[in-house]
């Protein structure tokens, strides 16, 4: 394990006054229930495992209490997918001042998004990056470490990375970590979700994934056949990659994948391009 790290210098969300927490539960329960909203149908194989609507509500609330999250705030999701965190943004960004640019390998989601997402929040804008995967795009044009987005530098507020440093190896979450750092604006946040594997992690019996320790030097596998199916990494290392970047690690929220009581399931780290 990277000693460097220490979990117990972790925090949850930052404490929000009652009438700000019941805003933002009666914004979740309004989206959950708006049947209006676009929603692929369940059978696409993009959509993945779980509540498509539920999921992407869950976290624009984790956005909002962890990351701090604003209504007049550009965002960059990377690895948006088919949409799952974008459709309830559109119900919290403002039309007028906010910005919302996803972006993903897979054409298939992104073509979904465009057609049903910016056709009716022309705010909200989508692109495929042709960078390789060996799950989800293995024939992709852009190696994962030389990755470079098609955005000027300090654009945006807030970049989330959700699901997406959990199939990736080192050297390609520090590419993007290198990119994140040079489209954040001064004082701008990234919400990435990771597996943090600590000492016990692995052993707990309630822990899902269930790690077994991968070839390469701190890294676990969920599936050793697929290692970039579910991939974490030893205490410590996501950390150092971000702030060898050069951004600051503003707060860790361990999630509940290790069997333990958590509001959700990845690791979230919240880290801050200095001001």
């Amino acid at each position: 394990m990277n000693a460097q790290f220490d979990l117990t210098n972790t925090s949850r969300a930052p404490k929000l006054i009652p009438d700000v927490n019941l805003s933002i539960k009666s914004l979740m329960e309004e989206i959950a229930l708006n049947d209006s909203l676009p929603a692929p149908p369940p059978e696409n194989v993009f959509v993945g495992d779980g509540d498509y609507r539920a999921i992407g509500v869950e976290y624009l609330g984790h956005f909002i209490r962890i990351g701090e999250l604003q209504p007049s705030e550009s965002v960059l999701d990377i690895g948006c997918g088919i949409g799952r965190m974008a459709v309830p943004l559109t119900q919290y960004l403002d039309p007028e001042t906010a910005l919302y640019e996803g972006i993903d390998p897979v054409n298939a989601g992104i073509e979904w998004c465009v057609q049903n997402i910016t056709a009716s929040y022309p705010h909200f804008r989508f692109c495929r990056v042709d960078v390789a995967h060996e799950l989800y795009n293995p024939g992709g044009a852009i190696a994962g470490h030389e990755i470079v987005l098609p955005f000027s530098e300090a654009k945006f507020d807030f970049v989330t990375m959700v699901s997406v440093a959990t199939h990736l190896p080192e050297e390609e979450i520090s590419a993007y970590a290198r990119e994140v750092m040079r489209l954040l604006r001064p004082g701008g946040r990234l919400f990435l979700t990771a597996f943090v594997v600590a000492a016990g992690d692995p052993d707990r019996p309630t822990a899902r994934p269930r790690f077994t320790r991968g070839e390469t030097p701190g890294t676990w596998y969920g599936d050793p056949l697929a290692p970039l199916g579910a991939i974490g990494f030893d205490a410590g290392i996501i950390e150092n990659i971000l702030t060898k970047a050069g951004l600051q690690i503003r707060r860790l929220s361990l999630g509940h994948w290790r069997g333990r009581v958590s509001d959700h399931y990845q690791d979230v780290i919240i880290a801050v391009k200095p001001e």
